[in-house]
């Protein structure tokens, strides 16, 4: 049996240096990822965002009793993310397809970013995994750190976090 993609997320998750004030769950379907990254960084304000209105409809009425208004959910396509430019933290994003650059535009200079997938890539995942990171290396996303949990597995990006060469160089 698969482990869910909640493993990998987990897995990325401690991470994470240091923990976010704002974070965002891209494609985030129900809910679940938005709700697992809000009990893993309780002091943090979780959003999420998916294309469904349905099911940003469920991830809303999962959350129940908010008062401080912490995990707040919008209609958002992965290539068009309803938020301003250097907004979060941190995004993370399962099994998506990501959009690096709208990625790098909703991350503050600094902030991470999380991919993870449920499951190990096969030959053409992982050839477009290699063109993935060729986009997220031009938008200025910097791979921290990368493993397998479970059957899944992570990769952990930092915007900005190149080094740039010495002067003279």
């Amino acid at each position: 049996m698969a482990s869910p993609p909640l493993t990998a997320l987990a897995a990325a998750a401690l991470r994470v240096d240091p923990a976010p004030e704002r974070l965002l769950a891209v494609e985030c379907g129900d809910g679940e990822p938005a709700l697992f990254l809000a009990r893993e960084f309780p002091a943090a304000r979780v959003r999420g965002s998916d294309r469904s209105e349905g099911l940003v409809r469920t991830a809303t009425a999962r959350v129940g009793l908010d008062p401080e208004g912490r995990v707040a959910f919008k209609q958002g396509a992965p290539s068009s993310l309803p938020y301003p430019d250097d907004f979060f933290d941190l995004v993370a994003q399962l099994d998506g397809r990501p959009a690096a650059a709208e990625l790098a535009r909703v991350l503050r200079p600094g902030g991470q970013l999380i991919l993870a997938r449920g499951s190990r890539p096969g030959a053409v995942e992982t050839l477009r995994q290699g063109f993935l990171r060729q986009r997220l290396d031009r938008a200025g996303l910097r791979l921290e750190e990368s493993g397998r949990a479970g059957d899944g597995s992570f990769s952990v990006f930092r915007l900005g976090a190149a080094e740039s060469p010495a002067a003279g160089d």
